[in-house]
């Protein structure tokens, strides 16, 4: 079944509510947005996320993507979030939506 553009709003509006120094893995967002892989995500999120708080979203390892790596870690230090040898610790950081 195709994406549709429902998908894409309810995903968009997802990660527009994650809270800075919180996260939620494409796993979570998939969930909670009734998608039947977090791959669909992976997807929203490559081709229409560049105005949302993208850094959010990680690996269900709670690292990120290799590609942006040192940039994501970064920008989610600066938020307070708790990390533990490179790591997002997903059990202090993780936002339950």
């Amino acid at each position: 079944m195709p994406t549709s553009d429902a998908d894409i709003e309810r995903v968009r509006e997802l990660v527009a509510a994650i809270p800075p120094g919180r996260v939620a893995t494409y796993g979570d967002i998939a969930a909670a947005a009734g998608l039947s892989t977090p791959r669909t995500v992976g997807w929203i999120m490559r081709t229409d996320a560049a105005d949302l708080p993208w850094h959010r979203v990680l690996r269900a390892n709670g690292t990120p993507a290799p590609h942006l790596a040192h940039r994501q870690l970064d920008e989610l230090r600066a938020e307070g979030c708790p990390m533990v040898d490179g790591r997002v610790d997903l059990r202090r950081a993780r936002f339950v939506f």
